[in-house]
């Protein structure tokens, strides 16, 4: 895939001392679009930073198909490495970039963010857009080849103008003739609405001239929207739409001939109308049979699945009146046939799609991927698990489905998405103040308490994190996804995993990072994380510097050393919250992220401490990961994630 890059020179002026500010506002702009981009479910993000005339204008969001968010932040990272790279020798940065590619970046000592999307140019200007073309022409039949590239472009822009969430659209044209198939992609900025997207994308349309009309691909970007198309696939993804050649009219003879075998047809379709009769008669009586078939089943608390070897098998019974066994075909017209449109996301094991029941129930649907290698063990295993976990602050399984290949599970649909959908946003973080997020901090604890104590199995869940902990619409935390579940007989609370360490950079424990040993101390130190990020609104990762350190932990005990733990806190929150009750949950924090497990307060502990507060709290300790400090300025290589947002796995052991 090229890389597409172009500086605008009218706007670029090298800055030796004086453009320190200048360079070093614009590291944190870069810093905050990193997280945010990779936070925000349409991975798109502005933001602005500095003083006047220092002030950096900012903004990024991944192309369309890329849909992994730890896929989208390295973009974006290394994105903004190719800007320094390219810097000339001597010259501290550029007052103006912008980038086109996988993601797009673009920042500006002007404000570029706050023209018309359809008048703005490429760095906030009203001059042209960026544009970039094939140097070579088409060959062949070019009226008909050039004719379909132009309703290519037109259709793919309609398509993305109309797309939500993402205003993204790809499609493909194929000629019938020996020229190769032409691939398109348009994308607008997420929040601009379905009018302003067409006509941002429409001005670029109307820039192409006859003679670039004539060129095999090229490219147009502005701000908010641009678009591109090549004689080969630079997108991932099936197309979203594909163009053929049009269909040759019929000569004369043939339309004779078409016209004297019109009898033909009462003959031919009769029978056929026949057979599609009887065809449907006998599937929906088939379905009826399986549906009562079902409900006997249900009624009876059993559930039924395909076994690995192709053999039903009444797996176990439930008193859970709640619990439903549901047909594949009810789950296909719930959404839409698993359309693109209901997707809410994808795990390492499968997508998460929206559905609605014919009763307005609305259910997130979890399909398991053929190639995800969980079987139907593993599959049973998961389904018995949840069935049997009911908190207020766990997701509630509502049934699952197993059909042949199908394994598939129904949980309940929790509108306000999830909590990092929240915390790294300055906008939709405003709507929580600091009393919710207390709450929020509270909900989760109970949930891990529920799981580690007070469950018929003790539970150890190995991911926790924001991304893993949806919100009802009170905003109330449900903790979720608990991946492949192993089963252990074992009733020690620990345990050492013979498989690959498998969670999410930042909210590991040291020792199951380097070691594989886990327990119930590991979810709490990931809760101590989150704890951390609640209140700072800042990500615990190694995109992220905080002071000397690549880490929030290293930071939060300076401060603490230092007696300035307030300058942790998300500043929006500091006029509001009990100053008190504050310092005592940055304690707890720190108490939960201790270097040694033993050091770790239990879950029943760290509740109780909420609860009370006259109820004495230890001083802590140095935490994990303190010497992780950057280096001259620069983050250390230490800070690459030791794992990619991959899969969830918990463990469950028995009492």
């Amino acid at each position: 895939m090229g890389i597409i890059l172009l500086l605008l020179l009218s706007s670029i002026t090298p800055f030796q001392a004086a453009a320190d500010v200048f360079c070093d506002n614009v590291k944190v702009a870069a810093a905050r679009l990193v997280n945010k981009t990779s936070s925000s479910p349409t991975h798109f993000a502005i933001t602005t930073f500095g003083d006047a005339p220092d002030v950096v204008y900012a903004l990024a969001f991944c192309r369309g198909d890329i849909v992994d968010d730890s896929t989208c932040a390295d973009s974006v990272t290394n994105t903004f490495r190719k800007v320094q790279s390219l810097m000339p020798s001597g010259v501290e940065c550029f007052r103006g970039f912008y980038f086109y590619s996988d993601c797009i970046l673009l920042y500006s000592s002007d404000n570029m963010l706050a023209a018309s999307p359809t008048t703005v140019g490429a760095l906030g200007d009203g001059g042209l857009p960026f544009e970039r073309w094939n140097v070579k022409n088409v060959t062949g039949d070019v009226p008909l080849i050039t004719g379909l590239i132009h309703d290519l472009r037109v259709q793919t822009v309609e398509k993305a103008a109309n797309a939500t969430p993402k205003r993204f659209a790809t499609g493909v044209m194929d000629s019938g003739t020996s020229f190769p198939k032409v691939y398109s992609l348009s994308q607008c900025t997420p929040d601009l609405s379905a009018g302003d997207c067409l006509a941002c994308l429409r001005r670029l349309l109307s820039m192409i001239n006859s003679t670039m009309a004539l060129r095999m691909g090229g490219q147009l970007g502005v701000v908010r929207c641009y678009f591109r198309f090549e004689a080969s696939k630079f997108y991932e993804g099936e197309p979203m739409l594909a163009l053929g050649p049009p269909s040759p009219a019929p000569t004369p003879n043939e339309h004779k001939r078409s016209i004297s075998k019109l009898w033909a047809i009462p003959i031919v379709l009769v029978p056929l109308a026949a057979a599609a009769l009887f065809l449907c008669v006998f599937l929906y009586s088939r379905r009826l049979t399986k549906q009562r078939k079902g409900k006997v089943l249900r009624s009876q608390g059993f559930g039924r699945f395909q076994g690995s070897e192709g053999v039903e098998q009444l797996v176990w019974r439930t008193k859970n009146s709640d619990f439903s066994m549901f047909d594949f075909e009810q789950l296909l017209e719930a959404t839409n046939n698993f359309s693109e449109e209901n997707k809410l996301g994808q795990g390492g094991f499968g997508a998460v799609y929206k559905g609605k029941f014919p009763d307005g129930l609305d259910i997130a649907v979890k399909r398991l991927a053929s190639h995800s290698g969980q079987g139907f063990t593993e599959f049973k295993n998961e389904v018995q698990l949840i069935a049997k976990l009911q908190h207020s602050n766990l997701v509630r399984l509502l049934g699952c489905c197993s059909q042949e290949e199908e394994k598939i599970l129904v949980y309940e649909y929790l509108p306000n998405k999830s909590l990092d959908f929240f915390i790294f946003d300055a906008k939709r973080r405003a709507l929580l103040d600091s009393s919710k997020l207390v709450a929020i901090i509270e909900g989760i604890a109970h949930g891990l308490l529920y799981l580690h104590k007070h469950s018929r199995l003790r539970v150890i869940h190995r991911d926790l994190k924001p991304g893993n902990i949806l919100l009802d619409n009170e905003m109330n935390p449900k903790i979720s996804d608990f991946g492949l579940a192993k089963i252990s007989t074992s009733n020690n609370n620990e345990g050492n995993t013979t498989r690959r360490v498998v969670g999410t950079y930042g909210y590991m424990a040291p020792e199951y990072a380097s070691e594989g040993i886990f327990s119930i101390k590991s979810d709490v130190f990931s809760f101590g994380v989150i704890i951390f990020e609640i209140l700072s609104g800042i990500r615990n990762s190694g995109n992220t510097q905080c002071g000397d350190f690549i880490n929030m932990l290293g930071y939060a005990w300076e401060l603490w050393k230092e007696g300035r733990w307030i300058d942790l806190v998300d500043a929006t929150l500091v006029p509001n919250i009990h100053l008190a009750k504050m310092m005592r949950y940055i304690n707890i924090a720190l108490l939960c992220v201790q270097a040694s497990a033993a050091d770790r307060p239990t879950m029943e502990v760290v509740v109780a401490m909420f609860r009370s507060d006259t109820m004495s709290i230890a001083e802590p300790m140095q935490p994990a990961y303190f010497n992780l400090r950057a280096g001259n300025g620069e983050l250390a290589t230490a800070t690459e994630p030791c794992s990619i947002n991959d899969i969830t796995i918990s463990v469950i052991i028995g009492r």
